[in-house]
């Protein structure tokens, strides 16, 4: 999916002794948006700005060690070897020397000529290894400018972390002017090097500069296109972690150091086998305990009670992402926790005074096929016909940002049908839900709209397991489980006229590590490209049941 941007220009940060100025060039074939204004929180803006960095670096997916220096040692290490073996024969040793001796200088001189040619080849591999092509596979952040706030939005290169910043306008003084919208802004890298150059003592001004947007007749060249093709999966997490904010969670208030014990324990041990989860277990009036697999180790959260009404513990993984708030503890006030359930997505809200920053979890740090029913976050929740869609999403646009009680006293519509509505903007990428102050806000993530039913689906295949959920097609026949926690499903799903027996093992991971279908594509496929649709249908249908 290709996303096409004309910048005029580069954000830039310039130092200047006691100023620094952020002007944010932001994207020109978008209504104008723009924002004039000073940092009265400046250090607490880098803290967060700079966290919000750590999400659109963030990429967690395993990657291979680089042998080669231990090849080039270990092939040293035989010639050695070999050297000492000809030794212990003096008559061979005394032939061999001066044989050795020419070896090496003429070893040496060839290497001396093509010493460029192997520091140049190291750079390319250090370049390929450093610069891999997914790492292009970034979208630049998105800001939004709201009457009552601004806000940064981004997601990381694996696809599996959400990050937003919003920062209301008492974090700024001498607002000069402001245009309310959603753009793209340019960034680089090097941004984040500036970013911590802010201080306390110096005027920071931060700008969206809406000079990009003026009639250009000349200085044409000074605008920078920008071509960027993403893969559908990057947008499918992107709007699926969005969507999942709307959903109902179990909400938990923690204590900053509650957060900081968290992260220590993750920073003294690093596990070697699964299950790499971790646990809340949430009983009413008593301290939040969190529980970290496999080791056992558990932090009680003596500072901050559940205040729901039943016990459940709800177990989340992809757990180390949880560094990137790291930067936020010395400055925040507290962290809310919204918990889906179990291996779904989760939210951490840092409350930051004028300031919140949200860190949205998808869940497992490998977005793949091994969880079950994520593509259910993109799923249709309410019937609602395309004129009241349109009615409602008017109506949210012209206040930009509106809870759904107060749309809909304002609209006369019932409450189900307005909530209906906004979830499908929001899978849309054309609204967002905001957590901390619990509103509906508009932002449009693209230009253009995003082709949603290309998006829904990862494949052909998931798009027929949901359509056996729909109507009805599958049964869990046998669930069984053993002490590691693993578990094992039989059923039947019924596709036209014929019925398939699939089968499934799923370990305390809740990761698919075996499967069995009588059907044509598994026996011919097995698990090497996912599983059938069968399986797909067959988990689904279990988690909805259990």
């Amino acid at each position: 999916m290709e996303f096409n941007y004309a910048y005029n220009g580069s954000t830039e940060v310039s130092d200047r002794g006691n100023n620094t100025q952020m002007s944010f060039s932001p994207d020109t074939k978008r209504e104008p948006t723009y924002f004039i204004g000073e940092l009265r929180q400046n250090v607490a803006f880098r803290e967060a700005i700079s966290a919000l960095h750590d999400v659109v670096v963030s990429d967690m997916r395993f990657k291979p060690k680089d042998k080669t220096a231990y090849k080039e040692w270990a092939a040293k290490q035989q010639d050695l070897d070999w050297q000492l073996i000809a030794a212990q024969r003096q008559e061979v040793a005394n032939k061999i020397k001066p044989l050795q001796d020419e070896l090496n200088r003429l070893n040496q001189h060839s290497y001396q000529r093509r010493e460029p040619f192997y520091k140049a080849q190291r750079r390319y591999f250090d370049y390929l290894y450093q610069k891999d092509r997914d790492a292009w596979f970034v979208l630049d952040p998105v800001i939004t400018v709201h009457p009552d706030e601004v806000f940064f939005e981004c997601f990381s290169q694996d696809e599996s972390s959400y990050g937003r910043l919003g920062a209301s306008y008492e974090v700024f003084k001498n607002i000069n002017e402001f245009a309310c919208g959603t753009t793209n802004i340019d960034y680089s890298a090097a941004l984040y090097d500036e970013f911590q150059k802010i201080r306390s003592y110096k005027n920071t001004r931060f700008e969206i500069d809406a000079s990009g947007f003026e009639v250009q007749t000349t200085r044409e060249e000074t605008f920078k296109e920008v071509k960027i093709d993403l893969p559908d999966s990057w947008v499918r997490g992107f709007l699926q972690v969005s969507s999942a904010m709307s959903l109902p969670t179990t909400r938990v208030d923690l204590h900053p150091m509650d957060i900081y014990n968290m992260c220590f324990v993750l920073r003294r041990h690093k596990e070697k086998q699964g299950p790499r989860s971790m646990r809340y277990h949430l009983k009413p009036g008593e301290p939040v305990r969190v529980t970290f697999d496999p080791w056992g180790i558990e932090v009680v959260c003596a500072r901050s009670l559940y205040t729901g009404s039943q016990s459940q513990e709800i177990r989340v993984w992809g757990r180390r992402r949880l560094h990137i708030l790291e930067r936020l503890i010395p400055v925040a006030k507290k962290f809310t926790v919204h918990l889906l359930g179990t291996g779904m997505p989760s939210f951490y809200v840092a409350d930051l005074g004028d300031m919140s920053f949200t860190l949205g979890l998808s869940g497992w740090t490998a977005n793949d096929w091994a969880q079950s029913g994520n593509f259910d976050l993109m799923a249709p929740r309410a019937d609602i016909d395309k004129w009241t869609q349109q009615q409602i999403f008017e109506a949210l646009k012209k206040n930009w940002v509106e809870s759904p009680d107060s749309l809909a006293e304002r609209l006369g519509l019932n409450r189900a049908v307005v909530l209906g509505a906004l979830s499908a903007y929001t899978q849309a990428g054309r609204a967002i839900y905001d957590l901390n102050k619990q509103v509906y806000r508009v932002r449009e993530l693209t230009r253009e709209p995003l082709p949603m039913e290309r998006l829904r689906f990862a494949n052909e295949r998931e798009e027929k397991a949901t359509r056996f959920l729909v109507y009805n097609s599958v049964q869990v026949a046998n669930v069984t489980s053993d002490a590691t926690r693993a578990f094992t499903l039989q059923g039947n799903v019924k596709d036209k006229e014929r019925n398939y027996n699939p089968s499934l093992t799923v370990d305390a991971d809740e990761r698919i590590i075996s499967a069995e279908c009588t059907c044509n594509w598994h026996q011919q496929n097995k698990l090497y490209k996912g599983p059938c649709e069968h399986i797909l249908a067959l988990r689904m249908q279990h988690a909805r049941q259990y």
